[in-house]
């Protein structure tokens, strides 16, 4: 079982970046699905889940209004869509799979882990 996540990079403030991740090994069209994201010296943290069938999403405050989670199960990916960065968005970004249909805020909720992808926000 993998999850393979990309899109990170170096951005400007205020502009717009879409992670993706693919899972493989397995499907995952049954579970719900999340992205997680540690900055240097903090904990991670929840930034946006979404349910198995993508009718129920959920984000974190600090996200919320500038974030979306999507996913399309025909390809056993998750995206999401991060518009208007600001620097304390930068961080190590990770995707993960729920233990449930739907989308948990809870880390320890999430079964199966990708490797992250960094985004950077520079102002």
């Amino acid at each position: 079982v993998q999850l393979q996540a990309c899109g990170g990079g170096l951005m400007l403030a205020g502009g717009s970046l879409r992670l993706s991740c693919v899972a493989s090994g397995r499907t995952f069209s049954s579970y719900g699905m999340g992205w997680f994201r540690q900055a240097p010296g903090k904990e991670r943290e929840f930034v946006a889940a979404i349910s198995w069938n993508g009718f129920a999403t959920v984000y974190a405050d600090s996200v919320e209004g500038r974030v979306t989670i999507s996913r399309d199960n025909t390809k056993n990916t998750v995206y999401l869509q991060m518009n208007s960065l600001k620097p304390e968005d930068t961080a190590v970004y990770y995707c993960a799979v729920s233990r449930y249909s739907s989308g948990r805020t809870y880390l320890y909720d999430y079964g199966y882990w990708g490797q992250g992808t960094l985004v950077t926000v520079s102002s």
